[in-house]
């Protein structure tokens, strides 16, 4: 059914050369390797002046029938997801392709039961729990396009993502387990849906057991349902281009940007990544440790995975619960043997000492990787010595809630890697570097913008609700390329390393959080009259958050006004987003016309305030000493 995998480095030169010089011709063929209802007419046709992409057009498919269906008869015994609950104490699950995909069929007529009809937006809200899983492969057997909102968000931002897409029905649980908390999932719901007008049905799966307010006619439990539903649920006939799903990501400004994803090019290209990226081999244990709220849960614990015929495994918990050896306890008794995960807790596992590490047999590993930010030198070599055991190729993979998939990334064992590198791209990727006019920067040793000049069959397509938006900020940057608003260095051998956001979004442990979002929120506390926010050098986040607030009143308790700030962020946004550090200052560095000058911002919150550059140019100079002073 597939093609070889890339199997060693002249293999990986020459498909890459493929790619390029024939790149309809290269996806045509694997698009050959899925199960069509309906071949296509056309391959590729794209405009990134007007933003516009195409892939496999007239071809005509369902994403969950090359899921399971097709896996059903071959590998139907075969475990699709193993789930690891909070608890240790609690029983693993295993679903096998032949009762997820009853599970999932079943579920598919509970949607139709309530209303759920092909084109229907649907939020999920919901645990790390195998019916999270379930319920999107459900929308998508039926048609309806799944928003999924990670469940650390608060009722806020779940209000926001569902009034935005216009969704119908909310799915979520009476709670989460997650650590020694439990988040207490339909009460924010409540909370939400009291602005949410177009939200008709809200189906409840009870996993907490938690008190939990139901209003009837609207509420519904999931079990009810299921027991309602019978098992048999033909495919609903998707276009190529019609929309999968749509999943926020933070922007620039304050409003949450709905990325949305068709279907063929995003299958065909998720699979591939993830069989090439991790050199999966049939029988592998595989444990992509992210959320499915997140982008990299969809592509690499759902789809990646299922459309290969992957077992893949879901852990509802957190690496730090009931102790810092959670992952490698899971690694041991589930005898993983590919293992995706971010830096962010690499490095938070380092610093919790190996004796949470020697207990625990890792010799299944084969393969590491790393996601969501760059990984520094010093993480990757603890990660390749004391997890690794030196003999695991560590993939450290780039790519974006817009990108679909992995872009550049080496593959694992194939392609050369060096640490805090991603090296190279993917077959069918053209990355290119540009300066700030947008002129190409040829050649090796040079750094610019990381851009895209060639479209990848997993791209967005638009912004739902908002194409414009889409244009004006992944096109219109540089001429004929999607702009990833990365800055990036390529080395004397071609490879690539990405050196962090040339705009206004921070990664914060792995999660792009967008800076005009979280000064909104700050900015609605009533004694505090303007905020800037920047990120700093953070040991184990990556990147901190550091707020600058101008208050209208000099606080009394600076302590119990920093905790107001961080209660306000919590609510607004969520508690990812809360700030690490908290100065107060009379004024803020601004340019002639009233731009805050964040590069002078961020120097000082990294406690580099000897080489600020010129400062010149700003309304008023004073102000850099004052807060200069008042940071040490």
């Amino acid at each position: 059914m597939h093609d070889e995998k890339i199997l060693d480095f002249e293999t990986y030169k020459k498909e890459y050369q493929k790619s390029i010089k024939n790149p309809e011709q290269f996806w045509e063929e694997k698009a050959n390797n899925f199960y069509w209802r309906e071949k296509w007419n056309n391959v590729l046709s794209w405009d990134f002046l007007k933003a516009e992409i195409k892939w496999f057009e007239g071809g005509k498919l369902n994403i969950t029938e090359n899921c399971l269906d097709r896996h059903v008869e071959k590998r139907g015994n075969q475990t699709a997801i193993k789930w690891i609950a909070n608890d240790p104490e609690e029983k693993s699950r295993s679903l096998s392709y032949k009762e997820l995909h009853l599970e999932v069929c079943r579920f598919s007529n509970v949607l139709k039961n309530n209303g759920a009809k092909k084109g229907d937006r649907i939020c999920l809200y919901m645990p790390m729990v195998p019916e999270l899983a379930i319920a999107v492969l459900a929308c998508a057997r039926i048609g309806a396009i799944h928003s999924v909102v990670f469940a650390g968000f608060s009722a806020k931002s779940l209000s926001d993502r569902i009034n935005d897409a216009d969704c119908n029905i909310l799915i979520t649980a009476d709670g989460g387990f997650r650590g020694a908390k439990i988040t207490p999932l339909k009460e924010i719901s409540n909370e939400a849906i009291q602005s949410t007008p177009s939200i008709e049905k809200c189906i409840v799966l009870e996993r907490t057991k938690s008190e939990v307010a139901m209003e009837s006619g609207r509420d519904v439990w999931w079990r009810d349902e299921m027991e309602k539903a019978t098992a048999d649920c033909p495919i609903e006939i998707m276009d190529s281009e019609d929309s999968l799903f749509i999943l926020y990501t933070s922007g620039s400004t304050g409003k949450p940007k709905g990325i949305q994803h068709s279907t063929a090019g995003y299958m065909i290209y998720t699979e591939y990544s993830f069989r090439n990226v991790f050199q999966y081999n049939e029988g592998d244990i595989y444990w992509c440790t992210a959320d499915i709220g997140w982008i990299t849960g969809h592509s690499y614990i759902v789809y990646g995975p299922l459309l290969a015929g992957a077992t893949t495994m879901m852990f509802e918990g957190v690496p730090s619960y009931p102790d810092a050896g959670r992952f490698w306890q899971i690694v041991e008794e589930n005898k993983v043997n590919i293992f995706y995960t971010a830096p962010t807790a690499i490095r938070a596992l380092e610093a919790k000492g190996m004796e949470f590490v020697n207990p625990y047999d890792l010799s299944s590993l084969k393969v590491l990787g790393t996601v969501g930010e760059p990984i520094n030198e010093d993480a990757w070599h603890w990660y390749d010595k004391e997890i690794g055991k030196g003999n695991c190729p560590i993939v450290d993979t780039w790519w974006q809630t817009e990108t679909g998939g992995i872009m550049i990334s080496n593959l694992a064992g194939i392609t050369p890697s060096k640490p805090t590198f991603a090296t190279l791209p993917l077959p069918g990727i053209q990355p290119c570097l540009v300066d700030e006019n947008g002129n190409e920067i040829k050649g090796n040793s040079v750094d610019g913008r990381l851009c895209i000049k060639f479209p990848w069959p997993s791209m967005a397509r638009t912004i739902y609700g908002d194409h414009k938006r889409f244009k004006d900020t992944y096109f219109s940057a540089f001429k004929n390329k999607y702009f990833t608003g990365d800055g990036c260095l390529r080395n004397e051998n071609g490879m690539y390393r990405i050196t962090g956001r040339v705009d206004d979004v921070l990664i914060v442990s792995g999660h792009n959080l967008g800076t005009a979002e979280i000064e909104s929120a700050i900015d609605e506390h009533e004694n505090v009259c303007e905020t800037a926010i920047v990120g700093f050098p953070h040991p184990i986040k990556g990147n901190g958050i550091y707020a600058y607030v101008i208050c209208h009143n000099k606080p009394e308790d600076e302590d119990s006004l920093r905790k107001e700030i961080n209660d306000l962020v919590t609510k607004q946004v969520g508690a990812i987003a809360k700030a690490d550090k908290i100065q107060f200052v009379n004024g803020l560095p601004k340019t002639r016309s009233g731009k805050i000058m964040r590069r002078i911002l961020r120097k000082i919150a990294a406690g580099e305030s000897d080489n600020l550059g010129d400062i010149s140019t700003l309304l008023d100079p004073t102000v850099v000493e004052e807060i200069k002073i008042a940071a040490q």
